[in-house]
């Protein structure tokens, strides 16, 4: 006799202002329901996940229970490496797609102070040297590190064969050893340090934010929401081709983006680390309710400095007229035309004496056919918000989308697919492929 909840799975993100909650048929890879509710951080967590799981319905009575968290902060990154152009830079970028927000990079060759109280990370990543290379820098991070009294978890990324010798150094401090990420001149190889950072996440940041008094919380979170997302984000890629995706958020703006890398174009540039084809950056300064005010500081929309103080005021606030739409609609687009920018970067061609290069910051975004948004901006705007906030006009030199179909995933399958995964890739597949059937024409 079927069980109740047997064969489905509720995925759930504990966003930093919703708590999204979706009920998945495991067999067909199909949404049956959605939930969301406040993150209700002022009591527990959990309150607005059983309101969630209320409003779901008897059918997610006894389902499979799977998380990803954003809530009190998400995942707060330091990078401490040696130099700041090549292995500090490096060890940013793999931070940054582990689903951290990155809060300070020290470098020791510049002589940055380790000290990181002011920064309060959550998580140390410790970088520096390629494997076989000069030691002694990955061991002076150490040593300094330490000195500065930090006690938080450490991942351990640089060279593999100071490993042994920056363990010892580290002595009692929580640490994780993880295969470098530059392990070579021009390679960067993230994979082996994401990994990590997300045991570490789950294992010392879940339960160390006190978000929950309930064991059950520590126990059905999988990962950061970013990490999380990135994963689906790469599933859709499969079926749907490059693709570029906007999370618009309370507090950030997440832009995660999925290319083929040209090797024609590549040994034209000039990057000062080697480029991955899958690449994450979080905007902490740009967002639709803690960081509005920043975000219209930063596009200059004076016109909206008081509408921004109201939502950031009150991040819990709704929009009800027409003028709060459009209000809303304007901040949504100002977070996703910076976001946007700062994660393409900018290319252009410069003659030097190795002769004809291209020089360029970022991840060129200019032959990408799919955009996809997602936020409480775009998943219950109004009738055309999608075109109206994601199409941002590509000008000068910046890499951005040229031609992209526009979409908006509007049940939030992603993170759900990302959560899927790992035990259930079948379902996590026919969820994409689903959304992809229906983004691309």
């Amino acid at each position: 006799m079927t069980q109740p909840g047997e064969g489905r799975a509720v995925c759930v993100d504990f966003g930093s202002t919703f708590t999204k909650a979706l009920l998945v048929d495991l067999a067909e890879g199909r949404v049956l329901a959605g939930a969301e509710h406040r993150t209700t951080i002022d009591t527990d967590v959990l309150d607005g996940y059983d309101a969630c799981l209320a409003a779901l319905g008897p059918g997610a009575q006894g389902a499979e229970v799977l998380a990803c968290s954003s809530a009190g902060g998400g995942l707060r990154i330091a990078v401490v490496g040696n130099e700041e152009l090549v292995t500090a830079e490096a060890g940013r970028r793999v931070a940054l797609s582990s689903g951290g927000k990155v809060v300070t990079v020290r470098a020791v060759a510049q002589g940055h102070d380790l000290d990181l109280t002011a920064d309060a990370p959550d998580v140390v990543l410790l970088v520096g040297g390629t494997d076989g290379g000069n030691a002694e820098p990955l061991r002076e991070a150490a040593r300094g590190l330490r000195a500065s009294g930090w006690r938080g978890p450490t991942v351990v990324a640089g060279n593999a064969d100071a490993a042994d010798e920056v363990s010892a150094l580290l002595g009692e401090v929580p640490h994780v050893v993880a295969p470098n990420v530059v392990p070579r001149i021009g390679v960067l190889a993230p994979d082996g340090a994401r990994r990590a950072i997300r045991e570490v996440f789950l294992s010392h940041v879940i339960g160390g934010k006190h978000l929950s008094a309930r064991a059950d919380f520590t126990a059905m979170v999988r990962g950061a929401t970013p990490d999380v997302v990135l994963t689906g984000v790469e599933l859709l890629a499969e079926v749907a081709g490059e693709v570029v995706v906007v999370d618009v958020g309370g507090a950030t703006t997440d832009v995660h983006s999925v290319v083929e890398l040209d090797p024609e174009q590549a040994e034209l540039a000039r990057d000062v680390v080697a480029p991955t084809p899958v690449t994450r950056t979080v905007e902490g300064d740009l967002g639709m309710r803690w960081s509005a005010a920043s975000t219209v500081e930063e596009a200059g929309l004076d016109e909206l400095t008081h509408a921004a103080a109201v939502r950031r005021t009150d991040p819990g606030f709704l929009p009800t007229t027409e003028q709060e739409q459009d209000e809303d609609e304007a901040i949504a687009r100002a977070a996703v035309g910076l976001a946007l920018r700062r994660h393409a970067g900018r290319s252009r061609v410069v003659v030097s004496p190795e002769g004809r290069v291209v020089e360029r910051s970022g991840v060129d975004l200019r032959e990408v056919r799919l955009l996809v948004g997602s936020g409480g901006v775009l998943r219950h705007g109004r009738a055309g918000a999608a075109e109206r906030v994601l199409r941002i006009e590509r000008d000068g030199d910046w890499q951005l989308p040229d031609r992209a179909q526009v979409g908006v995933d509007t049940d939030y399958v992603l993170a759900a697919a990302g959560l899927l995964a790992a035990d259930h890739p079948d379902a996590a597949r026919r969820l994409v492929a689903r959304l992809g059937d229906r983004l691309t024409p």
